[in-house]
């Protein structure tokens, strides 16, 4: 794996290198990896800040992927695309079900027990064993997205290939997003949180935990088993005050329900519709 990193670290630095077989094998094998899991663009590390390490040269294969792959038009009659990109295949022989028409990207990895409902994948991806990516969703390039995850109706995950050293989004094991949320720019949710319709997170957005007797606040960053919905702050422009959007952590996800059950019965107590 070390000559194999030094060989993508030297094409990055060097694009004249993208020509010799040597450099397009490494790539190559760099997305066949990817594809079948064995390779990963984040993975779960105890001892790293935010308990996940980014691989970033494995970021810069994909990237690198791309100008050695040639145009070819793929026919699926009546249908026709023209793209550099290999689609994913077997999955039969994966254990994932795909309803017409997802569509997943060669170089995305995808757990037994995987649902794809009409949806999209893009390469460099993770999703984690028994996830449901539902109708209309989509997830990023370089996403990673846990064990049972359910990314409802509409949910956009943003892909985050540059720069490089940039964490992707992450949505660990058991998070349910809520229809036509957006999660993108590195964002990162937490186990078994629940993301209530229509929230809105990057990086950088405000989520603030208003639970307690004094507001806190995190960026970009939802922690495990929060439930979380739309909200708005005002601020100050030349022209006057307006309200801009964060994040409100209204509460947590009991232990005695599930994750649907769950967010209706904190909205419930709220007196919170979303």
């Amino acid at each position: 794996m070390t000559n194999l990193q030094q060989t993508i670290e030297a094409a990055w630095n060097d694009r004249s290198l993208l020509s010799q077989a040597a450099t397009t094998e490494a790539i190559q094998h760099v997305i066949e990896e990817l594809d079948k899991g064995r390779l990963r663009v984040a993975q779960p590390a105890a001892d790293q800040e935010g308990g996940w390490l980014v691989n970033d040269w494995v970021k810069k294969a994909v990237i690198l992927y791309f100008p050695i792959q040639q145009m070819e038009t793929l026919s699926l009659p009546p249908f026709e695309y023209r793209d550099k990109m290999r689609l994913k295949t077997d999955y039969a022989g994966q254990g994932v079900r795909v309803v017409p028409p997802a569509t997943a990207r060669y170089g995305a990895y995808l757990a037994p027990g995987v649902i794809l409902m009409p949806s999209y994948v893009n390469i460099g991806a993770w999703v984690g064993e028994g996830t449901m990516v539902d109708t209309w969703a989509t997830v990023g390039s370089c996403a990673q997205i846990g064990a049972g995850v359910h990314l409802s109706g509409g949910v956009g995950i943003g892909g985050v290939l540059e720069p490089v050293q940039a964490a992707p989004v992450i949505v660990e094991d058991g998070a349910f997003v809520g229809s036509r949320s957006i999660l993108v720019e590195g964002c990162f949710v937490g186990k078994e949180a629940v993301i209530g319709a229509g929230v809105t997170i990057t990086g950088s957005t405000r989520i603030i935990d208003v639970t307690g007797a004094e507001p806190k606040e995190y960026r970009g960053h939802v922690p495990a088993r929060s439930v979380v919905i739309p909200g708005s702050l005002p601020k100050q422009f030349p022209a006057g005050e307006y309200h801009v959007p964060c994040a409100l952590i209204i509460g947590q996800r009991k232990p005695s329900t599930d994750l649907k059950t769950s967010l209706n019965d904190a909205l419930r107590e709220h007196n919170v519709a979303v």
